[in-house]
């Protein structure tokens, strides 16, 4: 192997930071959590969380001819960052994660998780009457957007909804996303924080307490 070949060898790991580890931003996290049936890129954003810590970026390059372009675009987009240290997924009992995790997603520190069905799974500042309605009216906007869109109306999924006629300021806000094909939606009274740390960190504690499940499960059999 000549200078010049090893010397190209290492900008190009350079530049694709391959002793560094990726992370998903929460804007990745909404774009490749966003559906029901992800698509090859989504999943293959998606596997950036899928395992007990974040992946070197060498590792995950290694996993598909596509990935260099992946992993560029999703840069480019905000999608993915680079970041020098590793970090465990959370291991936690997902109760007690969930409410200290989604109030720091709401303005007024007043949330709710619902899954399938509207079934509140978590809430923080409200009682469990107003939780549940706001996770039932969570699933009923859900069913009508995709109405909408069986119609042609390109219905966002993301909602917000004001009492003031400027419209600044959102009382509530739906924010749905899927895992392994189950479908949540976080419900933010006030202001809606989603660009936060914490919104990835919710979606990742939820996938990890999904997969060590399955494990559990399949070691039982």
């Amino acid at each position: 192997m000549t200078n010049a070949d090893v010397g190209g060898q290492a900008a190009a790991a350079d530049a694709h930071g391959f002793g560094q580890r990726l992370a998903l931003t929460p804007a990745g996290v909404l774009h490749a959590f966003a559906h029901a049936e992800p698509d090859s890129s989504q999943r293959a954003y998606q596997s950036v969380l899928s395992s007990a810590g974040l992946p070197l970026a060498s590792d995950w390059l290694a996993q598909g001819a596509d990935r260099p372009r992946l992993l560029d675009a999703g840069l480019a987009a905000g999608w993915l960052q680079r970041i020098e240290r590793d970090l465990p997924a959370p291991d936690v009992q997902l109760d007690d994660f969930l409410t200290h995790v989604i109030g720091g997603l709401s303005g007024l520190r007043k949330a709710a998780l619902a899954s399938t069905g509207g079934f509140c799974i978590g809430s923080v500042g409200c009682s469990a009457e107003e939780a549940e309605a706001l996770c039932v009216a969570a699933a009923d906007y859900a069913a009508f957007a995709q109405r909408q869109r069986q119609r042609g109306w390109t219905a966002s999924p993301l909602v917000s909804f004001h009492d003031d006629a400027a419209m600044l300021m959102p009382i509530t806000s739906f924010v749905p996303f899927w895992i392994d094909g189950t479908d949540y939606c976080l419900v933010l009274c006030g202001e809606p924080l989603i660009n936060n740390p914490a919104f990835v960190e919710l979606v990742w504690g939820i996938q990890a307490a999904g997969a060590r499940f399955s494990r559990l499960v399949a070691e039982a059999r």
